[in-house]
């Protein structure tokens, strides 16, 4: 059983590479990836509910369902 993956001082792999915070630019931490803390997690969802992240829309006529005329 010593190379039971689930023993005690088993090696553990990460599950993704650390990459820099979208807010401010240090390390990902494995609990808060891809930030790397709260606070920055915090932030950037504020920023997604107060609006300031948005997805452009386009407005194209061609594809508007027929009948609408």
């Amino acid at each position: 059983m010593a190379n039971d993956p689930l023993s005690p001082g088993a090696k553990v792999a990460p599950l993704r590479k650390t990459r820099p915070c979208p807010e401010c630019g240090k390390p990902s931490q494995r609990d808060h990836y891809p930030f790397c803390s709260d606070r920055c997690r915090t932030l950037d969802l504020s920023r997604w509910l107060n609006g300031a992240y948005a997805i452009p829309v386009a407005d194209d006529e061609t594809k508007a369902e027929p009948g609408d005329d």
